[in-house]
């Protein structure tokens, strides 16, 4: 009878091996399904609600990047996990609302910063095929955001190496230790205190790395403003955030912190590249960022519109080979000079820049780069905060608050167009 009492039961296989066929088995949301409220789901928010944006955007999206990872498959067992579409829909809408978990967050920046880089070009591209933005005027801007590192986990060399020293002594001790362990808990307690120790060293020996690229920098500029150089303190890099450097922020004040460049649509609010840095001053940072555009989209814009910290003289006349207008106002000379009038070392573009920038038609086009702050404000009033370390990371995070920021602009975009 136990023989029988089984036998109209399908055969149970073992796990599905990667690459096999089939679609793969997701557990979708169903938003229109009824609970003994009488209330479906889908009702509890309103027509307009912005979470229906993400959603719409996360529907049309080719996902095979993500759902070929799964391995609960059709015809096989395996319970299947959300749709990627929801926790991506999920995750743009929480960063539209400032919500965000730092553990979770660290994880989404480890493994989504190519699909995000991706989704962005598609999404711009898409706006642009509609009509709805277009590539002949670009603004460029920086953001300095606090960084994830504590202002007294900056060190200088000598103490740095010290805490390496430290650092590498504690990590052979506990290997010793793991190795003559005898029973399973105490080794994997000794394991996890070893993993801990060798990740701080790590981090000791990144710093080190990053304060030897600080001075080759310092050594740089002695060479232009000896007498600036001297005043400064002995270089410093912190153990916890090594790539993170100190800059003065928007009140003033002194911070660990990255500065995040960003090139957007002028006046549509449309993010087109964002690229975290850690470097104070926005003096070269014009031409990487116009370089990033055209590796996109495959064009540079015919106006780049960008604040007197960008002109970079280098910048100027490169973007002026390339058919490029530059429109920023140029720095004032410390001996009281007109910045308008030519200089005797200036090439042909940056003539033409001080010529067209000290005309009217000039400084009222540049006028048109205030409207990007807009953008700087949405990310402020949703809490962009750091909570994840390194350049990859936060240039990750910035990618989906660039993503949310473009898709609920397109809705604005649509709805003025429809207006007009």
């Amino acid at each position: 009878m136990g023989d029988d009492l089984f036998a109209d039961l399908p055969e149970q296989s073992g796990p599905t091996p990667r690459g096999v066929a089939g679609r793969p088995r997701l557990r979708e949301p169903q938003r229109d399904q009824i609970e003994l409220r009488s209330v479906d789901l889908d009702s509890v928010i309103g027509a307009d609600h912005p979470a229906r944006l993400f959603w719409a955007y996360v529907e049309r999206l080719d996902l095979r990047v993500l759902e070929d990872a799964i391995k609960a498959r059709e015809g096989h067992p395996g319970h299947p996990p959300a749709t990627p579409r929801l926790l991506l829909a999920l995750w743009l809408y929480a960063m539209s609302e400032g919500v965000g978990s730092a553990r979770a967050l660290a994880r989404l920046c480890e493994s989504h910063g190519a699909l995000l880089d991706d989704l962005l070009t598609q999404h711009v591209a898409a706006l642009a095929s509609a009509g709805l933005v277009n590539f002949e005027t670009l603004v460029q801007d920086g953001i300095r955001v606090r960084a994830n590192a504590g202002a007294a986990s900056f060190r200088r060399r000598a103490t740095l190496e010290q805490h390496l020293a430290a650092a590498r002594a504690v990590v052979d001790e506990l290997k010793r230790e793991v190795d003559d362990a005898s029973d399973a808990s105490n080794r994997r307690i000794r394991a996890a205190k070893e993993r801990a120790a060798r990740e701080r060293a790590d981090r000791v020996a990144q710093a080190l790395r990053s304060l030897s690229e600080v001075e080759a920098q310092r050594k740089r500029r002695e060479k232009t403003n000896a007498n600036q150089t001297k005043k400064q303190k002995e270089p410093r890099a912190s153990t916890t955030e090594p790539q993170a450097r100190v800059m003065k922020m928007a009140d003033g004040g002194f911070r660990p912190a990255w500065n995040i460049q960003v090139v957007s649509v002028a006046e549509q609010q449309i993010v087109l590249a964002v690229e975290p840095g850690n470097i104070g001053s926005d003096r070269g940072l014009m031409r990487p960022m116009l370089q990033a555009v055209r590796r996109r989209f495959g064009l540079l814009p015919k106006r780049h519109l960008a604040d007197g910290g960008f002109a970079a003289a280098k910048d100027i006349e490169w973007a002026h080979e390339q058919g490029t207008e530059i429109y920023c106002p140029p720095t004032k000379s410390k001996h009281g000079r007109d910045p308008f009038l030519p200089r005797p070392d200036d090439g042909p573009g940056v003539l033409v820049w001080r010529s067209r920038m000290a005309s009217a038609d000039g400084q009222a086009c540049y006028k048109r780069r205030a409207i990007s702050e807009c953008i700087h404000a949405r990310w402020r009033q949703w809490k962009l905060n750091l909570t994840v370390r390194g350049a990859i990371k936060v240039r990750t995070l910035v990618l989906w608050h660039a993503l949310a920021n473009n898709i609920l602009q397109e809705r604005r975009l649509i709805q003025a167009r429809s207006a007009a």
